[in-house]
């Protein structure tokens, strides 16, 4: 009973029950916040979408593409004549611009069994549940230059630029791709602000923030103030100090006896 609430609450929060169009989605933001980000997507993995062309006696892999929006339609085909999936890298596509690149492999999800929603309150276990149900591109910064890297490369995508992604299952025995989905609906990476756009103008703060300010500058200012005074006391002290030994010092010489010559 518990499995079929668990099921259902990802099927509610995430659309994954089976559907013939179905598409990769981004994820929910309950699951993944500050979503996309500049250089990352952070995207639903297709947990019961291939259910149907799955054979029991068969062994299968997720292939995960990208390309950019602005690429060409004619070279989204991700197959070959022959039913093959196309294994263009990132580099070959010119990061997705001339089509779509391989940007991951992973394990079918199990529809049967899936992340428990619940866990996700639980810190030991979120980070689990969210490899097991989340799949971010754009997620490695090495593999481009590590001449040693041999898997499939995720590099950090373009800032500021609309991508779409899709789903293909492949039998891993025969090499043929037995199902996919449809590109998925245009996903845009966060722009960065260039310094001169940034606002500083205080009316577009709030008046909280504005009291903060006003209150760190005061005591800033009772903090210099403090200093300076602490620092001039102890400069008055210092040439006091020495003018009153100076002056001891004086004394000190004109209440010694001179000695007296002795006449012969």
């Amino acid at each position: 009973m518990y499995r079929c609430w668990v099921i259902l609450a990802f099927c509610c929060l995430g659309q994954l029950c089976a559907d013939p169009s179905l598409k990769p989605k981004i994820a929910a933001p309950q699951l993944a916040t500050n979503n996309p980000t500049l250089t990352t997507v952070a995207l639903e993995k297709p947990f019961c979408m291939f259910d149907n062309s799955l054979n029991p006696n068969k062994s299968y892999v997720i292939y995960l593409y990208a390309m950019k929006e602005s690429a060409n339609v004619i070279s989204s085909l991700v197959t070959t004549t022959d039913s093959k999936p196309l294994n263009n890298t990132f580099q070959q596509t010119s990061g997705g611009q001339l089509g779509p690149y391989k940007a991951a492999v992973f394990s079918v999800p199990n529809c049967a069994s899936p992340p428990k929603f619940a866990d996700v309150g639980d810190v030991n276990k979120v980070s689990d549940v969210l490899k097991q149900y989340l799949f971010r591109v754009g997620d490695d910064g090495t593999c481009l230059y590590d001449p040693n890297f041999f898997a499939v490369c995720n590099p950090p995508l373009t800032p500021d630029t609309t991508y779409r992604f899709k789903y293909m299952l492949v039998d891993r025995t025969e090499g043929v791709v037995k199902d996919q989905t449809l590109w998925s609906d245009p996903i845009k990476t966060r722009g960065a602000k260039l310094p001169l756009k940034i606002d500083t103008w205080p009316g577009q703060r709030s008046g909280g923030m504005i009291v903060i300010t006003s209150i760190l500058s005061v005591l800033m200012f009772l903090l210099l103030a403090g200093l300076l005074a602490s620092v001039f006391t102890a400069v008055m002290r210092s040439e006091g100090s020495s003018a009153e030994t100076k002056q001891v010092g004086q004394t000190i010489q004109q209440s010694e006896p001179r000695p007296q010559l002795s006449s012969e």
